[in-house]
């Protein structure tokens, strides 16, 4: 059973949103890759989590948790009866050198070999630190860690057999054990225990970096849900973006476009002549006023009122 389910950091929207109003750095770039392709990843290990049968089991994804003021995240988590399976989900692609006598990893590309920092670093790390918050908080349950390679174009050579690797062809394979293996129940501590990670979850990433920006230097106009383009028209009460033709009700848009505008300006107030400006493909100033009035509260009055 889903628990908690996985949602795109403020930190990975920030950077799709600039990435479209304004020109990144290269680096920038790279970093947003970056952030999307682990994202990608992990969503797809959670299509194949939920789909394992049966509820005796929660899933808990994306948890960020701190203990004795250390920071820790979980990609997944799944409680069974016996055990918590804490999972480290990297989506790889592409040739990788396992060297045994380093314990280092290497990634084949261009005919050269560059080393990449070895997962098995963060899953460690990150399993003493859930160890002892169990042991805080009384909850007495082992844990087994594992780091899942989730992409099928991924290839480990010379991979360690004892080492807690889960490669792609063996991933749908691994989760039937965990089904077949929980064979009692949960009880009141397997809810409490998950109740207490969610408690705990920090919604606000004390890891996240952003570009440098003002709100001069980003462009304004309608991006695109799917494309991210400034690709988007309007067309009486609907909006449709030229490129991937995706479309959405002018409400709809207006209400995304307020809400990327609070996250990239949260010191600017919500106003009609402010998300006007922000949307300016939409020509009519009382269109947004409607829609504001109708999803958010009025606050002050005449041309000092702004919403909430």
């Amino acid at each position: 059973m889903l628990v908690k389910s996985r949602t795109v950091s403020v930190e990975m929207q920030m950077y799709q949103s600039l990435n479209a109003r304004t020109t990144l750095l290269e680096k920038e770039k790279q970093y947003l890759w970056n952030l999307e392709k682990g994202y990608e990843g992990e969503c797809m290990f959670d299509v194949l989590t939920e789909k394992v049968d049966g509820c005796n089991h929660l899933i808990l994804n994306d948890l960020l948790l701190k203990h004795n003021n250390t920071t820790f995240q979980i990609d997944s988590l799944i409680i069974t009866p016996r055990n918590a399976y804490l999972f480290e989900v990297k989506n790889f692609e592409g040739d990788y050198i396992y060297d045994t006598r380093t314990d280092q990893l290497h990634v084949k590309a261009n005919s050269k070999d560059y080393e990449v920092t070895n997962p098995l670093n963060q899953l460690n790390r990150c399993n003493s630190l859930l160890r002892l918050f169990f042991q805080s908080y009384g909850f007495n349950l082992p844990i087994i860690a594992s780091v899942v390679f989730i992409n099928s174009e991924f290839t480990l050579y010379q991979s360690p057999p004892d080492k807690p690797f889960i490669h792609p062809t063996q991933i749908n394979r691994y989760l039937k054990g965990l089904q077949n293996n929980s064979s009692s129940k949960l009880t009141n501590m397997h809810t409490a225990l998950a109740e207490k990670l969610t408690s705990l979850h920090m919604v606000d990433s004390p890891f996240k970096t952003f570009p440098e920006y003002s709100y001069d230097q980003v462009e304004k106009g309608l991006v695109c849900a799917s494309c991210s383009s400034l690709s988007v028209v309007v067309e009486g009460r609907s909006a449709r973006c030229v490129r991937c033709l995706r479309m959405e009700t002018l409400e709809e848009v207006v209400l995304r476009h307020v809400g990327e505008f609070r996250m990239l300006f949260p010191d600017r107030p919500v106003s009609t002549k402010n998300i006007h400006e922000w949307c300016k493909e939409i020509k009519s100033p009382k269109t947004i006023r409607r829609i504001l009035d109708k999803h958010m509260n009025n606050k002050g009055s005449n041309r000092w009122s702004y919403f909430e």
